[in-house]
């Protein structure tokens, strides 16, 4: 909790160093790297996960951007799952899933924002299945030139599928591009 808490004070002291530049005002295209912190009974099974996203902002109101988001994040087991499973003679592999996501990033004034986005995130190991994937986030987007910015978000991220639900704590950190 306490790492969250520090990302979380990151992100905002970044936001208040930025210029006042209104972000959400422009249509954009940001990637980056994404790590995964998993929580509740998925954080029991699985270590950290790490992967990449690519994401589309389209600039609808003044404030208001619709989003479109598709990565991949890969979860390695604990050791003690995989030594035992590894007993048994059976070697786990890292689980892979590809999030693709829609949604909506409203900005605060300035860089600060809050985002929301629902889709899918489909599991990529033998037998895996889809699951409905679900992501409210925090951020702050600054500029770093003419045209481009750093995006800085942290998330909530929930899988859900069969009654139960994997979840994570997100962070992002993405070069944006203008267009």
């Amino acid at each position: 909790m306490k790492k969250v808490l520090l990302s979380l004070l990151m992100v905002a002291g970044l936001g208040f160093a930025a210029s006042a530049q209104t972000e959400g005002a422009v249509n954009k295209i940001s990637v980056g790297p994404e790590f995964a912190l998993p929580i509740g009974d998925f954080g029991d099974v699985y270590n950290l996960g790490f992967g990449g996203s690519i994401q589309g902002e389209l600039n609808v109101a003044k404030s208001l951007n619709l989003t479109g988001s598709a990565g991949y994040l890969s979860f390695s087991y604990k050791k003690e799952y995989k030594d035992a499973f590894k007993a048994l003679g059976v070697d786990l592999k890292n689980e892979g899933a590809i999030p693709v996501k829609v949604g909506a990033k409203y900005y605060f004034g300035g860089n600060f924002y809050g985002a929301g986005e629902l889709g899918a995130a489909f599991g990529t190991g033998e037998g895996s299945s889809t699951a409905f994937a679900y992501a409210p986030t925090l951020g702050a987007s600054f500029s770093v030139a003419d045209k481009s910015s750093i995006d800085l978000g942290i998330r909530y991220e929930g899988w859900a599928r069969n009654g139960s639900t994997s979840s994570f704590i997100g962070i992002r950190a993405a070069f944006a591009f203008g267009l």
